[in-house]
């Protein structure tokens, strides 16, 4: 995804109080899925003594009326009267939304920004990614989920062939080729959001191992090319996630881990669905800051019926 501005100008900010952080961070992320991140940044922070509030970062003047709208859609029209606007001049908006995005750990894993590069452990894989906004910093709970099923895969079993669907920043990308010195594809529909990943491919020195593609879909020939791949993420939405089900299934080896994510609770088991009529079963199942991400697993080899028989090839007689 895009990282929402960079630098001059005035921009505007508006604020929403939460009292705690799983509520705040419930919006936010809410908020972040239905804004145009390429103009926007959502970020979390909290507050002393004051509690948490949700910050929305607009590189240019927003539509008030359509923002507090959203809000009210999101988190009822209460929380919507709260909702604040102001200006923020100069680059100061932009140190403000990294300011409180401090380094996420997921296991083995921590995602950071260059302004807390000297905070990470050096037993740690650190990710460096310099986007303001929370999405594609670890900080979302999607992200996260990711990147603890990837730590969990990394401990039992050694895939060799990666994709990441729809990389966004490329936060997973660059974990899996750091954790598995093992090539990885990253693709993504938006050509905005190739661009951010390929940046921050190069600023974690993973080139060599990362590939990122601007590609519309999982039949893009560059992908299929590869296939089949021993590891595959999808961290997006319920409505692709389903769509791409019998195509992404088509893409994996016998004995392959699919990790999906971008799932509230409610969607989880419309996802295990569509995904299980395509020969897979669940692993590991985590829930984070109100998303699930699933893990599934094909098998080696597919199950023979109660009444097929092994046919065995048997040379003619001359």
């Amino acid at each position: 995804m895009n990282a929402a501005g960079s630098s001059g100008g005035a921009a505007s900010v508006a604020r929403l109080p939460a009292d705690e952080e799983s509520a705040a961070r419930q919006v936010a992320d809410m908020l972040s899925e239905m804004l145009d991140l390429a103009e926007t940044t959502v970020a979390v922070f909290e507050i002393a003594d004051r509690g948490w509030v949700v910050e929305m970062l607009f590189r240019h003047a927003p539509d008030e009326g359509a923002v507090r709208t959203l809000v009210a859609a999101v988190a009822g029209a209460g929380v919507a009267r709260a909702l604040t606007f102001s200006i923020l001049a100069g680059r100061d908006w932009v140190a403000a939304s990294i300011a409180g995005l401090a380094p996420v750990e997921a296991g083995r894993f921590v995602v950071h920004g260059r302004h807390d590069r000297a905070r990470v452990r050096a037993n740690r894989t650190a990710i460096e990614i310099e986007a303001a906004l929370a999405f594609g910093t670890g900080h979302h709970g999607t992200t996260r989920g990711c990147l603890l099923a990837l730590d969990s895969i990394v401990k039992s079993r050694r895939p060799s062939r990666i994709l990441d669907v729809g990389c966004g920043t490329g936060v997973l990308a660059i974990a899996a080729a750091r954790a598995l010195r093992a090539p990885v594809l990253a693709s993504d529909i938006d050509r905005g959001a190739a661009s951010v990943a390929r940046q921050n491919v190069l600023a974690n020195r993973a080139a060599s191992l990362v590939d990122v593609v601007h590609a519309a879909g999982v039949r893009d020939n560059r992908i299929r090319g590869l296939a089949p791949f021993d590891l595959v993420f999808a961290n997006i939405l319920l409505g692709p996630l389903t769509r791409l089900a019998a195509p992404l299934a088509a893409l994996l080896a016998p004995g392959a881990r699919l990790v999906l994510s971008g799932l509230l609770p409610s969607h989880a088991n419309a996802a295990l669905a569509a995904y299980r009529a395509q020969q897979l079963f669940l692993v590991r199942r985590i829930e984070l800051e109100g998303w699930v991400t699933l893990t599934l697993a094909r098998l080696r080899r597919a199950r023979r019926g109660p009444n097929k028989r092994r046919v065995v090839a048997r040379r003619l007689p001359r």
